[in-house]
């Protein structure tokens, strides 16, 4: 027992005297350090021989680091000439949208196999027949009357030639007191009997002709509004057709694009034919590198009320026979080539900020900024008016947020 309080006496000061080596050592790096430090605000004054490093130390201070410039991608640009693009939107529609109704009643007792939704029929087919025999009685009727008034009209001009022998044998002269004498009235009263009857047989015809349902022009069925059997009011709804022989578009532009178009005279509209123009369709329509050729045919003139702005109509002749085919209510993108435009600036689009303005770098690499005055666009470009009046500007293509106007910057050449 004793000698295990021995052995644990002799651990504990052994654990002692490390401790206190350890905390020696701490104190006297600590003190070691101290010495290293430059002397207080409380030490003497340093010797000329200490002094010498310190002198070095202000030098070391004043190298400040180069600043980097941002870098900014320009493009040499100088006015040109450039022929404007007018660019608008519309909806192809037929020249003729037609919600065909019957002229006569009667049941339907005959459908054309052509008389389906999507067909293209020609004008004049026979497209459905109504049950004509009322139609065609009346026709015999008006007929019947017709002979019958000829016939009156015969005898009264008979009579009449009677009647004015007779008074030139009587040997009195002059006129007869009244016209009944030499029978005029009833010659006339003859004459628009038959006339009348004439016109009930032209009806009466016209109305048997109607039974027969035929396409009033080159076009594509878009719906059906009748079955075989089913009986047709005077005015009902037939079919929906829309013509096939000329697509139509109207676009409405701004005064602006007014301004970019060939001037015409408003006194002949005719003048507007003389446009071409491009179409292609878009959204969900489109279809990579299908275009149509097409023609401004006539200029509104007038402004339309809920856009404020002015329309013209394309025309795109024969839409179906197209190598692709254009169909009625397709949304479209027009491109209509306008008038040569002098002294402009061809940039890329990305060169006007999101707040409309252009930014350009001047000899001593400041940037500044001004308005863009965009005259037209085409193909990922525009076309603005010139913002200074040096033959070469350096425009900042891809300008950024945080640009301020006379800040140094430096600027890498970009073509265009």
């Amino acid at each position: 027992m004793k000698q295990l309080m021995t052995h644990k006496f002799k651990k504990n000061a052994l654990t002692m005297a490390i401790t206190l080596v350890a905390a020696s050592s701490i104190f006297v790096v600590a003190a070691y350090n101290s010495s290293q430090m430059g002397p207080g605000p409380d030490k003497g004054k340093p010797s000329q021989s200490a002094s010498a490093p310190s002198a070095v130390k202000p030098s070391n201070k004043a190298a400040q680091p180069v600043t980097l410039l941002s870098q900014v991608a320009v493009q040499p640009t100088i006015s040109a000439s450039y022929q404007a693009e007018v660019t608008g939107y519309g909806e192809t529609k037929s020249r003729f949208e037609l919600t065909y109704t019957s002229e006569v009643s009667g049941r339907v007792e005959w459908l054309a196999d052509a008389f389906e939704s999507g067909r293209v029929v020609k004008k004049g087919e026979l497209l459905a027949k109504l049950d004509n025999t009322n139609y065609q009685q009346a026709v015999s009727q008006a007929k019947s009357s017709v002979a019958t008034a000829e016939q009156a009209l015969l005898e009264e001009q008979r009579e009449g030639e009677q009647a004015k022998s007779e008074w030139e044998r009587s040997g009195l002269s002059g006129k007869p007191s009244s016209p009944l004498v030499l029978r005029e009235p009833q010659l006339a009263s003859a004459e628009a009997a038959l006339d009348s009857a004439q016109k009930d047989l032209a009806k009466a015809k016209r109305d048997l002709s109607f039974t027969e349902i035929r396409a009033p022009f080159d076009g594509v069925i878009v719906s059906r509004n009748v079955q075989l059997g089913s009986y047709v009011n005077v005015g009902g709804e037939v079919a929906m057709l829309y013509s096939t022989d000329r697509i139509e578009i109207e676009i409405p532009l701004s005064e602006k694009q007014w301004a970019n178009l060939p001037k015409i005279d408003s006194a002949n509209t005719n003048d507007a034919q003389k446009w071409s123009a491009t179409i292609k369709a878009t959204g969900s329509e489109a279809n990579d590198g299908q275009q149509w050729s097409a023609y401004v045919e006539r200029t509104h003139q007038y402004v339309t009320q809920d856009t404020r702005q002015r329309s013209l109509v394309l025309v795109v002749e024969q839409p179906l026979q197209q190598d692709a085919p254009l169909y009625p209510g397709t949304f479209v993108e027009a491109t209509i080539e306008g008038i040569t435009i002098d002294y402009i600036w061809e940039l890329p689009s990305s060169a006007r900020s999101q707040q409309g303005e252009i930014w350009t770098v001047n000899s001593e690499g400041l940037l500044q900024k001004s308005a863009a005055n965009t005259v037209f666009e085409r193909q990922n470009k525009i076309y603005v008016m010139p913002t200074e009046d040096a033959t070469a500007v350096q425009v900042v293509k891809r300008p950024l947020s945080n640009f301020k106007a006379g800040m140094k910057v430096m600027p890498l050449v970009e073509e265009l």
